[in-house]
C-alpha cells in the first residue's frame, strides 16, 4: 500500500472507530479540516515531513481497543517515547 493510502486508511479507521468524520481527524492531527478530503477527492499527496507528522499523530492517538491495519507499518518506538 503506498504513503497516500495508508494515510487514507489510517484516517477513516480512526475517524470510524470514534465516530467522527475524517475532517475531525484531520483538524486533530494538523490544524485543517480539508487535508484527507484533498486526498482523496482530488488524488493530492503531501510532503515526507507531513506524512511522517501524521504518522506519529497515529501512532499516539490510537486506541488500545482498535487493531493497527495489519498491511500498514507502524512507526517504530523512538528512544524518547520507549
Amino acid at each position: 500500500m503506498d504513503q497516500r493510502h495508508a494515510l487514507i486508511t489510517l484516517a477513516e479507521t480512526l475517524a470510524s472507530h470514534e465516530g467522527v468524520t475524517h475532517f475531525a481527524i484531520s483538524y486533530r492531527a494538523l490544524g485543517k479540516g480539508d487535508f484527507f478530503k484533498k486526498m482523496k477527492d482530488h488524488g493530492a499527496d503531501c510532503r515526507t515531513t507531513t506524512a511522517a507528522k501524521l504518522m506519529r499523530f497515529f501512532d499516539q492517538a490510537w486506541p488500545a481497543d482498535l487493531e493497527w491495519p495489519p498491511d500498514i507499518p507502524r512507526p517504530p518506538k523512538t528512544n524518547q517515547a520507549a
